[in-house]
């Protein structure tokens, strides 16, 4: 039986995690308005909870469910089994957390009155997006 592991983010919104989860292979993602139990590699019920779910069916049939759970400021923490981090680590949470900056500044930038004028890739994966204004 894995233990789990919590990583701090500075996640906040449902809606652009899920995108950045698709951004990174996930299409099936749960949400919940209450956090759920998680579930561990042999269908087993665990103590730990979430409200935004990738259910171990998705990752491989020797996973854990992965958990995001929202914390008291607001933001989630990434709720991971030790066996889970051998490959979903710190730094895929990290590039977790720079897909959801990307969908939140795309997702807001036009209410803010920003249109998005240019997206490149670069050969290292960083994403240059120029936002504008017209005044």
């Amino acid at each position: 039986m894995s233990h789990f592991t919590s990583i701090q983010t500075e996640i906040r919104q449902i809606e652009y995690l899920t995108k950045a989860l698709a951004d990174m292979g996930f299409d099936c993602v749960e949400v919940h308005e209450f956090p759920v139990p998680l579930y561990g590699f042999e269908g087993d019920v665990r103590e730990e909870s979430a409200q935004v779910i990738v259910r171990r069916k998705f990752i491989s049939s020797r996973s854990n469910d992965i958990g995001f759970k929202r914390q008291t400021d607001g933001t989630f923490r990434a709720v991971i089994s030790d066996y889970d981090s051998r490959e979903y680590s710190g730094e895929w949470v990290k590039v977790l957390t720079q897909r959801y900056a990307y969908h939140t500044l795309i997702g807001t930038a036009p209410e803010k009155g920003f249109t998005v004028e240019e997206e490149e890739v670069l050969e290292d994966g960083t994403i240059r997006v120029i936002i504008g204004q017209w005044v």
